[in-house]
């Protein structure tokens, strides 16, 4: 079976600040470029979301959190990676303003590197990407493509399907500037 993540199609939509429902490593995500603020905010208004809830950034590298202004020290750095890559969402201070429509104003971004070196692949090809759970606010999650396509309809530019996913969202650890780890989410 070829693989979801290197579907033209995908990538094309991806690169042309589409909106995408497709399988992370953990459930179904609607997804879209972090650093494209139009396109962040087309996925709040189509899923819904509370405007001062921050989403998961989906990034293919320890080096991409550069992109976001974020700077680590020596001991985050041999934390993350004895996380990443991983079902873990860490979230790191983000103070910079130019990221508000990221961070909705809590001055802190969840980031998570996946497990799959295809999905990295691709998220080094098209960039970072917001990965909200595919569900309308208070809605459950997506289990397949049939329930993303009664949640979102024609709102959306791609579907791919990755079959019945019955995983659980990620693990939600804190890291603190001081290198202290606070988890939030089992």
């Amino acid at each position: 079976m070829k693989n979801i993540w290197e579907d033209k199609n995908l990538i094309e939509v991806l690169e042309n600040n589409g909106v995408v429902v497709m399988p992370t490593d953990t459930i179904y995500g609607i997804v879209g470029k972090a650093l494209q603020k139009n396109t962040v905010e087309r996925i709040y208004k189509i899923k819904g979301r509370s405007p001062d809830k921050p989403c998961i950034v989906l990034i293919g590298d320890i080096k991409e959190l550069q992109k976001f202004g974020i700077k680590i020290i020596k001991k985050q750095e041999e934390i993350l990676k004895k996380y990443w890559p991983g079902p873990v969402s860490i979230i790191l201070d983000c103070t910079d303003n130019k990221f508000k429509y990221l961070h909705r104003g809590t001055k802190t971004l969840a980031f998570r590197m996946p497990s799959s070196q295809v999905l990295r692949d691709l998220l080094l090809k098209v960039g970072p990407l917001i990965a909200p759970s595919a569900n309308p606010e208070a809605r459950l999650p997506s289990k397949n493509i049939e329930e993303a396509k009664k949640y979102f309809g024609n709102f959306v530019d791609l579907y791919i399907d990755g079959g019945e996913l019955t995983s659980k969202a990620s693990k939600l650890i804190k890291l603190n500037g001081d290198g202290s780890l606070l988890v939030l989410r089992e």
